[in-house]
């Protein structure tokens, strides 16, 4: 018997915010911290934990710098975190026609 789909799902990509920061980064070249808490709607501290388990991961790179004299955190997905992110979609896909598919 095949795996179940939820098999495939990654605990650290899963997480809602962890996804959410992954693809808003995943859409562009870097995101800005600024802007992820803002659309993500999380605390500057919150995000700041889900980005340094994302970091560990090795799913995102931080860069620190200014933006002329204010400064500034970048997002960058790397390409394990692009993978990552891939898989996790592909599990999701998985489960939808799973649960499509199913007699009701």
């Amino acid at each position: 018997m095949a795996e179940h789909p939820t098999a495939s799902l990654d605990d650290v990509v899963h997480q809602k915010h962890r996804l959410g920061i992954l693809t808003v980064a995943a859409e562009a070249k870097r995101v800005e911290f600024g802007y992820l808490r803002s659309t993500l709607e999380l605390t500057a501290g919150n995000l700041s934990r889900h980005i340094a388990v994302l970091a560990r991961a090795g799913l995102v790179a931080v860069e620190k710098g200014y933006d002329g004299k204010r400064p500034r955190t970048w997002v960058d997905v790397t390409p394990a975190g692009r993978a990552a992110l891939a898989a996790e979609m592909a599990a999701l896909r998985a489960l939808v026609e799973r649960h499509v598919a199913s007699p009701s």
